[in-house]
Protein backbone atom coordinates (compact mmCIF):
# COMPACT_ATOMS: atom_id res chain seq x y z
CA UNK A 1 0.00 0.00 0.00
CA UNK A 2 3.15 2.36 -0.53
CA UNK A 3 4.16 2.20 3.64
CA UNK A 4 6.66 0.27 2.90
CA UNK A 5 8.30 3.64 1.89
CA UNK A 6 7.35 5.63 4.70
CA UNK A 7 10.64 6.29 6.35
CA UNK A 8 11.84 7.36 2.71
CA UNK A 9 8.97 10.05 3.24
CA UNK A 10 10.38 10.91 6.52
CA UNK A 11 13.67 10.95 5.86
CA UNK A 12 12.47 13.23 2.27
CA UNK A 13 9.66 15.70 4.31
CA UNK A 14 13.03 18.35 5.44
CA UNK A 15 14.10 18.64 1.32
CA UNK A 16 11.39 17.72 -0.53
CA UNK A 17 10.37 21.22 -1.78
CA UNK A 18 13.48 21.78 -2.52
CA UNK A 19 14.10 18.94 -4.66
CA UNK A 20 11.31 19.39 -6.52
CA UNK A 21 12.61 22.85 -7.18
CA UNK A 22 14.93 21.26 -9.43
CA UNK A 23 18.07 21.40 -6.85
CA UNK A 24 18.42 17.94 -7.02
CA UNK A 25 20.17 17.43 -10.48
CA UNK A 26 19.17 13.67 -10.78
CA UNK A 27 15.37 14.16 -10.22
CA UNK A 28 15.36 17.81 -12.31
CA UNK A 29 14.10 15.62 -15.44
CA UNK A 30 11.41 13.93 -13.09
CA UNK A 31 10.12 17.27 -11.56
CA UNK A 32 10.47 19.63 -15.27
CA UNK A 33 7.67 21.97 -14.88
CA UNK A 34 6.60 20.87 -11.52
CA UNK A 35 4.43 23.77 -10.97
CA UNK A 36 2.34 24.08 -14.35
CA UNK A 37 1.90 19.89 -13.55
CA UNK A 38 0.44 21.22 -9.95
CA UNK A 39 -1.25 23.45 -11.41
CA UNK A 40 -3.02 21.12 -14.62
CA UNK A 41 -4.16 18.81 -11.71
CA UNK A 42 -5.98 21.60 -9.94
CA UNK A 43 -7.53 23.24 -12.75
CA UNK A 44 -9.00 19.60 -13.71
CA UNK A 45 -10.45 18.76 -10.57
CA UNK A 46 -14.10 19.86 -9.06
CA UNK A 47 -16.59 19.94 -6.26
CA UNK A 48 -15.43 18.45 -3.18
CA UNK A 49 -11.69 17.14 -3.24
CA UNK A 50 -10.21 14.35 -1.42
CA UNK A 51 -6.60 14.59 -2.16
CA UNK A 52 -3.98 11.47 -1.31
CA UNK A 53 -0.28 11.96 -0.80
CA UNK A 54 -0.35 15.28 0.37
CA UNK A 55 3.09 15.38 0.95
CA UNK A 56 4.02 19.26 1.48
CA UNK A 57 1.00 20.49 0.46
CA UNK A 58 2.10 21.67 -2.54
CA UNK A 59 -0.74 20.67 -4.45
CA UNK A 60 -3.13 21.63 -1.81
CA UNK A 61 -2.45 24.92 -2.36
CA UNK A 62 -3.22 24.90 -5.62
CA UNK A 63 -6.09 23.36 -5.11
CA UNK A 64 -7.11 26.10 -1.98
CA UNK A 65 -6.06 28.52 -5.03
CA UNK A 66 -8.86 27.58 -7.41
CA UNK A 67 -11.68 27.74 -4.11
CA UNK A 68 -11.99 23.85 -3.98
CA UNK A 69 -12.79 21.92 -0.52
CA UNK A 70 -10.21 19.30 0.20
CA UNK A 71 -9.39 16.57 2.44
CA UNK A 72 -6.15 15.48 2.32
CA UNK A 73 -4.62 11.72 2.89
CA UNK A 74 -1.20 11.67 3.97
CA UNK A 75 0.69 8.48 5.31
CA UNK A 76 4.15 10.75 7.17
CA UNK A 77 3.82 12.17 10.28
CA UNK A 78 6.38 14.54 9.01
CA UNK A 79 5.34 15.20 5.70
CA UNK A 80 1.79 15.96 7.58
CA UNK A 81 3.37 18.67 9.85
CA UNK A 82 4.84 20.17 7.08
CA UNK A 83 1.53 20.38 5.35
CA UNK A 84 -0.20 22.48 7.94
CA UNK A 85 2.51 25.06 8.67
CA UNK A 86 1.56 25.35 4.77
CA UNK A 87 -2.12 25.29 4.92
CA UNK A 88 -3.10 25.17 8.65
CA UNK A 89 -7.04 25.29 7.82
CA UNK A 90 -6.09 21.82 5.86
CA UNK A 91 -8.36 18.96 6.93
CA UNK A 92 -5.39 16.38 7.16
CA UNK A 93 -5.48 12.57 7.80
CA UNK A 94 -3.16 9.51 8.26
CA UNK A 95 -3.65 6.93 5.70
CA UNK A 96 -2.85 5.48 2.15
CA UNK A 97 -4.68 5.40 -1.00
CA UNK A 98 -6.44 1.93 0.34
CA UNK A 99 -6.55 2.54 4.08
CA UNK A 100 -8.14 5.93 4.84
CA UNK A 101 -11.22 7.43 6.99
CA UNK A 102 -13.93 7.47 4.48
CA UNK A 103 -15.52 11.04 3.75
CA UNK A 104 -18.71 11.97 5.55
CA UNK A 105 -20.23 13.49 2.14
CA UNK A 106 -20.25 13.01 -1.18
CA UNK A 107 -16.74 13.15 -3.23
CA UNK A 108 -16.42 14.74 -6.84
CA UNK A 109 -12.44 14.60 -7.43
CA UNK A 110 -9.84 12.65 -6.62
CA UNK A 111 -6.99 14.10 -7.13
CA UNK A 112 -2.73 13.28 -6.26
CA UNK A 113 0.74 14.09 -7.59
CA UNK A 114 4.00 11.95 -7.99
CA UNK A 115 2.39 9.31 -5.37
CA UNK A 116 0.28 6.60 -7.02
CA UNK A 117 3.54 4.01 -8.10
CA UNK A 118 4.23 3.63 -4.62
CA UNK A 119 1.09 1.17 -5.29
CA UNK A 120 1.88 -2.39 -7.05
CA UNK A 121 -0.05 -2.86 -10.08
CA UNK A 122 -2.76 -4.95 -8.07
CA UNK A 123 -2.88 -2.12 -5.26
CA UNK A 124 -3.28 0.20 -8.35
CA UNK A 125 -6.54 -1.47 -9.53
CA UNK A 126 -7.73 -2.09 -6.20
CA UNK A 127 -7.66 1.46 -5.32
CA UNK A 128 -8.96 2.52 -8.65
CA UNK A 129 -12.16 0.06 -8.18
CA UNK A 130 -12.55 1.67 -4.43
CA UNK A 131 -12.68 5.32 -5.94
CA UNK A 132 -15.01 3.93 -8.57
CA UNK A 133 -17.87 2.88 -5.19
CA UNK A 134 -16.84 6.13 -4.06
CA UNK A 135 -17.15 8.89 -6.58
CA UNK A 136 -20.10 9.51 -8.36
CA UNK A 137 -21.44 9.12 -12.10
CA UNK A 138 -19.46 12.27 -13.63
CA UNK A 139 -16.81 12.20 -10.94
CA UNK A 140 -13.09 11.90 -11.53
CA UNK A 141 -10.15 11.11 -10.72
CA UNK A 142 -6.78 13.35 -11.48
CA UNK A 143 -3.47 12.17 -10.78
CA UNK A 144 0.01 13.18 -11.94
CA UNK A 145 2.14 10.78 -12.02
CA UNK A 146 5.40 8.67 -13.38
CA UNK A 147 4.40 6.21 -15.77
CA UNK A 148 5.92 4.81 -19.04
CA UNK A 149 4.53 4.55 -22.58
CA UNK A 150 5.70 0.88 -23.15
CA UNK A 151 8.36 -1.04 -21.65
CA UNK A 152 10.72 -0.26 -24.68
CA UNK A 153 10.62 3.32 -23.14
CA UNK A 154 10.85 2.16 -19.87
CA UNK A 155 13.82 0.27 -20.86
CA UNK A 156 15.42 3.35 -22.98
CA UNK A 157 14.77 5.76 -19.63
CA UNK A 158 16.22 3.42 -17.39
CA UNK A 159 19.32 3.62 -19.79
CA UNK A 160 19.38 7.08 -20.13
CA UNK A 161 19.67 7.31 -16.29
CA UNK A 162 22.38 5.02 -16.16
CA UNK A 163 24.36 6.78 -18.79
CA UNK A 164 23.94 9.72 -16.76
CA UNK A 165 25.10 8.38 -13.65
CA UNK A 166 22.18 8.79 -12.14
CA UNK A 167 22.66 6.29 -9.47
CA UNK A 168 20.27 7.45 -7.00
CA UNK A 169 17.30 7.96 -9.59
CA UNK A 170 18.22 4.39 -11.28
CA UNK A 171 17.44 2.85 -7.93
CA UNK A 172 14.01 4.65 -7.17
CA UNK A 173 12.98 3.91 -11.13
CA UNK A 174 14.26 -0.38 -9.81
CA UNK A 175 12.38 -0.74 -6.74
CA UNK A 176 9.14 1.68 -7.54
CA UNK A 177 6.48 0.37 -9.23
CA UNK A 178 6.10 2.90 -11.73
CA UNK A 179 3.35 1.49 -14.60
CA UNK A 180 3.15 1.33 -18.09
CA UNK A 181 -0.33 3.06 -19.48
CA UNK A 182 -1.53 0.36 -21.16
CA UNK A 183 -2.13 -1.65 -17.38
CA UNK A 184 -3.43 1.56 -16.28
CA UNK A 185 -5.95 2.27 -19.29
CA UNK A 186 -7.11 -1.32 -18.72
CA UNK A 187 -7.62 -0.83 -14.82
CA UNK A 188 -9.51 2.21 -15.41
CA UNK A 189 -12.13 1.05 -18.52
CA UNK A 190 -12.68 -2.39 -16.28
CA UNK A 191 -14.22 -0.14 -13.53
CA UNK A 192 -16.21 2.50 -15.12
CA UNK A 193 -13.65 5.28 -15.98
CA UNK A 194 -13.06 6.93 -19.17
CA UNK A 195 -9.03 7.85 -18.66
CA UNK A 196 -7.57 10.27 -20.66
CA UNK A 197 -3.27 10.87 -20.40
CA UNK A 198 -0.94 13.82 -21.65
CA UNK A 199 2.80 13.52 -21.13
CA UNK A 200 4.08 16.86 -19.54
CA UNK A 201 7.70 15.83 -19.38
CA UNK A 202 9.95 12.96 -19.71
CA UNK A 203 8.59 10.92 -16.79
CA UNK A 204 5.39 12.87 -15.87
CA UNK A 205 2.19 12.31 -17.45
CA UNK A 206 -1.58 13.76 -16.30
CA UNK A 207 -4.33 11.10 -15.65
CA UNK A 208 -7.79 12.90 -16.05
CA UNK A 209 -10.06 9.71 -15.71
CA UNK A 210 -14.12 10.27 -15.44
CA UNK A 211 -16.69 7.75 -13.93
CA UNK A 212 -18.98 7.04 -16.81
Amino acid sequence: MGREFIDTFEKWADVYDQSVSGSDLEYQEVFRDYKYILQTVASHAKGEVLEFGVGTGNLTKELVKQGLNVIGIEPSEKMRLKAKVKIPELQLYDGDFLDFPLPDHQIDSIVSSFAFHHLTDEEKELAIENYSRLLPINGRIVFADTLFDSEIEKKKVHRWAKVHGYSHLLKDLRTEYYPIRQTLYTAFRKHHFVPYFKQMNRFAWLIVAEKN
